[in-house]
């Protein structure tokens, strides 16, 4: 009997162990899946069903070549990653923005619908507005959707800033502009401070040795009629040599210029080029070469490396 009640007991702590193992097994397939991370987290893309603002429908869809001017507004309800909200761009999604005031352009991931009022075409989080180099309540904006290289992407996952966009020049600036406001004018005036201070170093370098010479003529009286005639040559001889340095060495690929030299560095490294300081900008080039052709290469591994804009010109 007592064998028999061993035997029942034994029977029964199994049975209590296979049920709680079985119990466990079915709660841990009822537990939700963990959200997906690494370019997993881009899909899939949500679109959503029609919504209204303000009495106008808006329709989501995938738009692959997106591209428009309007207003942007900042939503600190979007937090300090590098993020907007928009009516109708698929969830999530990537995206060019550009100051229409200054140029700065930047990436930004599309992360949620909005703005829920008003006519602004972008909400902004304080991180976007931040590195877009903006504050005000309402500032003039290109969007333009992109499909960034997945560590710019994964930087944007995280929260992270990518690397900032090569600056949109300011003629494209004002042509955009006129585009969102017609009467919006006073854009192209903007340019001219910053062709100035580059063309006005050239002209002062020859401006003190010109001087230098004479300075030391008056200190030999007797023979400056025989010296008036070497310091002459001198400049002609430079003179000639200006145009050799077209075909030798000082043809250049300009990849872009950039309103922050840490932008500018960074763009100069992953290109290998240097930066030169031109007024306001700081320019990132890369030669010389003898001749446009041998510039071709470096042209195109500028434009390879996502830099359209990047030319061919002469080093000034």
């Amino acid at each position: 009997m007592k064998l028999r009640a061993d035997r029942l007991k034994r029977w029964f702590m199994a049975g209590m162990l296979l049920g709680g193992t079985l119990a466990t097994a079915v709660a841990r397939d009822k537990l939700p899946p963990a959200p997906p991370t690494g370019p997993a987290a881009d899909y899939p893309m949500v679109l959503g069903a029609p919504f209204t603002v303000d009495g106008v429908t808006y329709t989501p869809a995938d738009t692959l070549n997106y591209d428009k001017v309007g207003y942007a507004v900042i939503d600190p309800a979007l937090g300090q990653g590098i993020s907007i909200a928009h009516r109708t761009l698929p969830l999530p999604s990537y995206a060019e923005i550009t100051s229409l005031r200054t140029g700065r352009t930047i990436l930004v991931r599309v992360e949620r619908r909005g703005p829920m009022s008003g006519n602004a075409i972008i909400a902004l989080s304080p991180g976007a507005a931040e590195q877009l180099g903006t504050g005000d309540p309402r500032t003039p904006i290109r969007i333009r959707r992109v499909n960034p290289a997945e560590p710019e992407r994964a930087l944007l996952r995280s929260g992270q800033p990518a690397a900032q966009r090569m600056d949109t020049p300011m003629s494209l600036v004002g042509v955009l502009m006129r585009r969102l406001d017609p009467n919006a004018a006073p854009m192209p005036p903007a340019p001219a401070p910053v062709p100035a201070p580059v063309a006005a170093p050239p002209p002062a370098a020859p401006a003190p040795s010109g001087p230098k010479r004479p300075a030391v003529m008056p200190s030999v009286q007797r023979p400056a009629p025989a010296t008036m005639t070497e310091p002459r040559p001198t400049p002609v001889s430079r003179a000639a040599q200006a145009p050799r340095p077209v075909g030798g060495g000082q043809v250049v690929v300009q990849v872009g210029a950039f309103s922050s030299r840490t932008a500018a560095a960074a763009v100069a490294a992953r290109v290998g080029g240097a930066v030169s300081p031109a007024g306001r900008l700081f320019r990132v080039r890369i030669g010389g070469f003898a001749t446009a052709a041998e510039a071709g290469a470096a042209l195109a591994k500028a434009k390879a490396a996502g830099y359209s804009e990047a030319r061919i010109q002469h080093a000034d």
